[in-house]
């Protein structure tokens, strides 16, 4: 990269570093990722910054670059924990329930469409925003919330059809639990 494109990369960091803080904020809710997130989309747009022929546009080049660094972020990070800021208000004695109803939930999320549990499991699980959800997926926010609630609903209605069809099974199996307890 020329001289003078150094210093021009160099001016546009130091002119736009407040707003892009701010972007990298809105994309991900600690400071100190925001930083990094920000600090690795820097670097990867000053590799290119000679391919930018309209300068005018290097904002949205460079939110692209941190939307796109936060996916691959958030494909990359392991699943086994999930920190939460509010433990539960009642402690789970048995967790045999606990599997049981992840395993149901699991089960009936199979009857949604790739679409549907993708946008379920961020906005729910991952707990993201539906603006989060809508720039990790690729779409815009309001078809998430038309996917999300179509999504939520065949869930119910799925739940609710088991019940119906299974009301005395789930009896027989609580009582062989009571049963194996005594």
């Amino acid at each position: 990269m020329a001289h003078g494109e150094v210093l021009e990369f160099e001016e546009y960091v130091r002119t736009r570093q407040d707003a892009l803080l701010r972007s990298a904020r809105r994309l991900v809710p600690d400071p100190v990722d925001a930083q990094d997130l920000l600090q690795t989309a820097l670097v990867r747009t000053y590799g290119r910054w000679d391919g930018i022929a309209d300068k005018r546009l290097a904002d949205a080049y460079l939110r692209r670059v941190m939307i796109n660094t936060r996916t691959e972020w958030w494909r990359a990070r392991k699943l086994e924990e999930v920190p939460t800021e509010q433990l539960p208000d009642a402690r789970v004695e048995d967790s045999t329930e606990q599997h049981a109803d992840r395993a149901l939930l699991m089960d009936i999320m199979k009857v949604l469409a790739p679409k549907q549990r993708s946008v379920v499991v961020l906005r729910h699980w991952e707990q993201m925003s539906t603006e989060e959800t809508a720039a990790a997926l690729g779409m815009s926010a309001g078809t998430v919330k038309s996917t999300l609630h179509r999504a939520l609903a065949r869930l119910r209605q799925e739940l609710e059809s088991r019940d119906r069809e299974e009301p005395a099974t789930g009896a027989l199996e609580r009582e062989e639990r009571e049963r194996c307890a005594a």
